[in-house]
């Protein structure tokens, strides 16, 4: 059979390992697909840069609308990030009647339920294996693996920046803005690092994680998410004093009141294997009804490990070119006329345990008063720690543990203990989850 031609749009770090490991590994990819897949054509903003790929027999464009609109091309590799750009390309090839292999999660997580009505229409596959957790086969796990499974809940250090910085603060007893500095440094993190620290990120990747693991649409405007900016090396040091390690998850959990989709710094019983998850390594914890807990660990990012991913889904689109659209497997996992509206919970209603931190003045009675405020919003104390002042200091830190409890319980809660003329600046809050 003739090769299926290829035309990948981005020569960055993702695009560059895309091309070698197609051309490294050639021979292999063809005798798994079936056909040989060869990267024909490419576009780059600046065509004199150089690359990390050879780009010989490649023909190079700076303009990316000349390859999905080129009748040569069989399926388009968008790899340029971003959202109107990316999300015109990927349209416009839809409408080509290309397919469309995407590493592009903001794209997959705010666009894709338009982008896949219309490949449904047009009868195209929109792959997106390289969007979530950079290496780790995750979507395929769940949307195939574990189909015979009702997904009830996934935990994922999805976000590598976040993991790398929580891990230094934690082994060498560094400040939070110490770390970040060397994470942009090393390259882990942008200039401008809003998206990796607050969650933003991993709430994409959640967005499409939660929807083929439940049938639900995307839904990112519903992810709860918080940032670690407010993590400090003391944190880390009394959750390991606890038992806990500091970890940021992206959860997803199915309930009967709805699912719950978050993305917020949380402890973690330290002899789960996710919580010794460390550095920029990504990590996905699935619990299906019949298989149990499941875990996926790999490299979140880089260029040959996502990658990998890319060129698994150019695989899986080469092999199903001769299938009928009906019997392939389907964008979210679920058949089209599946997807239902079942309803994502709002923060308040997320039950879950906690860990507090507070300055308290080093007198009688400002635990009993904290105690109260507590017990009157039906929040237990599971474990408490209280320090000695340092010396010429007159307010003590008071660590608790709480048993499960809502959210707005919690937040009720905290604001009546900071109005406490005892208590000395913001309650620190950290979510507790045992993940068993």
């Amino acid at each position: 059979m003739k090769p299926v031609r290829v035309g990948v749009l981005g020569l960055g770090t993702v695009g560059g390992g895309t091309v070698n490991v197609l051309k490294r590994n050639a021979e292999e990819i063809a005798r798994r697909a079936g056909r040989e897949i060869v990267v024909s054509r490419a576009s780059a903003r600046n065509l004199t840069q150089r690359r990390i790929c050879d780009t010989q027999g490649i023909a190079l464009t700076a303009d990316p609308f000349e390859i999905v609109n080129d009748p040569d091309i069989d399926v388009v590799v968008e790899l340029i990030g971003g959202y109107d750009l990316a999300k015109q390309l990927v349209m416009s090839a839809i409408a080509n009647g290309k397919h469309v292999v995407t590493a592009n999660k903001a794209l997959i997580a705010l666009h894709g339920n338009e982008i896949f009505a219309e490949a449904s229409k047009k009868g195209v596959m929109v792959m997106f294996e390289a969007a979530v957790a950079g290496g780790i086969p995750i979507i395929k796990a769940i949307r195939e693996g574990l189909a015979g499974n009702r997904i009830q809940w996934l935990a994922g250090i999805i976000n590598g920046t976040g993991n790398f910085i929580l891990t230094e603060m934690r082994d060498k007893g560094r400040d939070f803005d110490d770390v970040l500095k060397e994470a942009q440094a090393l390259g882990y993190a942008e200039a401008d690092p809003t998206f990796d620290v607050e969650g933003i990120d991993a709430g994409h990747k959640l967005t499409i994680l939660a929807s083929i693991a439940f049938g639900i649409p995307l839904q990112f405007d519903k992810v709860f998410t918080e940032g670690i900016t407010k993590i400090t090396r003391l944190d880390v040091e009394y959750a390991e004093a606890l038992g806990y390690r500091i970890k940021n998850l992206g959860i997803a959990r199915k309930t009967e009141q709805g699912i719950e989709l978050r993305v917020h710094p949380t402890l973690i019983p330290k002899r789960r294997l996710i919580a010794n998850v460390d550095g920029v390594m990504n990590a996905v914890l699935v619990c299906g009804d019949a298989v149990g807990p499941t875990l996926y660990y790999g490299a979140g990012a880089g260029a040959e490990p996502t990658a990998s991913a890319v060129v698994a889904d150019l695989v899986d689109v080469v092999r199903a070119m001769t299938s009928d659209p009906e019997n392939r497997v389907p964008h979210l996992a679920f058949q089209p006329d599946a997807i239902v509206e079942t309803p994502v919970l709002s923060a308040d209603n997320i039950r879950t345990a906690y860990y507090l931190r507070l300055m308290a003045d080093d007198k009688p009675g400002v635990l009993a008063d904290v105690s109260r405020i507590l017990a009157a919003h039906h929040i237990s104390i599971e474990a408490l720690i209280q320090k000695e002042p340092p010396q010429g200091e007159t307010s003590v830190p008071i660590i608790m543990l709480t048993q499960q409890t809502q959210e707005k319980e919690m937040n009720a809660a905290i604001a009546e203990i900071e109005a406490l003329t005892t208590v000395n600046g913001k309650v620190a809050r950290i979510r507790l989850e045992t993940l068993g």
